[in-house]
């Protein structure tokens, strides 16, 4: 047992439902699950590196790590079904999940653009399918997930990225489309900056620290889109630090 899980077992006031974020690290993933639990859910850490996600489990109270690929095509049926045994229906899914090698046409290769493909776009499908039963039987649901510029502005150099960004926007606003009538919330964030990482600073020394997107200012406007009322839901949200260029 994790200190994390131990944290959830033993939390009286962990009573506002299940949040599953997809694509944990030490960033944005991270920031995210401490934001949801430190109101009240139970958290799912999901993530391919098991040992990374019993490190940040253990420096969240109420969150449990389970291991998930995105890129494995059968994971997520088995996967799901762990967290509803361990934690209950879900009732918010942060789609974190996020790669994409960055390359021109010249450079980028099809494995790279598969990659992409499976991760941004095939992976956010299958995880929608299998949290949409939990959603409807509650009549209500959140699902959020977190993009890029690229998603709305292909560079010249980010083929296999900004294809996989763009159709996944595609993807989720056909999401909220269909899934809005059924007071299931599905939202957009673009993200327009560089996060703020010990790996970006280091390859940034020279940068100031308004240049970098914090973790837990993107975490509070995340949070923010799943306690909208639906008469006034957002669909897309562009987030940038205040100094960037666009």
């Amino acid at each position: 047992m994790t200190a994390g899980e131990a944290g959830f077992l033993g939390g009286a006031d962990m009573d506002k439902g299940v949040c599953v974020v997809v694509g944990v690290g030490p960033g944005n993933g991270a920031a995210i699950a401490d934001r949801f639990a430190a109101n009240g859910y139970k958290v799912a850490l999901c993530a391919r590196d098991k040992q990374r996600l019993n490190d940040i489990a253990g420096c969240i109270k109420g969150s449990v790590p389970f291991e998930y690929d995105v890129r494995d095509p059968d994971a997520a049926p088995g996967v799901f079904a762990q967290i509803r045994q361990r934690l209950g229906p879900v009732d918010v899914l942060v789609y974190n999940a996020g790669a994409g090698a960055f390359a021109n046409i010249d450079d980028a290769t099809l494995e790279d653009f598969q990659a992409a493909w499976e991760v941004n776009c095939r992976g956010l499908f299958l995880t929608v399918k299998e949290v949409l039963p939990d959603m409807r039987a509650a009549g209500s649901g959140n699902v959020v997930v977190i993009g890029a510029t690229a998603s709305v502005k292909g560079g010249a150099n980010f083929v296999p990225f900004a294809s996989a960004k763009s159709g996944q926007r595609g993807l989720a606003q056909s999401l909220a489309r269909h899934l809005w009538p059924e007071n299931i919330h599905v939202a957009y964030v673009i993200l327009d900056g560089v996060v703020n990482l010990r790996r970006t600073r280091q390859q940034m020394p020279d940068k100031p620290d308004e240049f970098f997107m914090e973790p837990s200012r993107i975490a509070e406007s995340v949070y923010f889109l799943t306690q909208q009322n639906k008469q006034a839901w957002t669909f897309e949200l562009d987030l940038r630090p205040f100094a960037e260029k666009w």
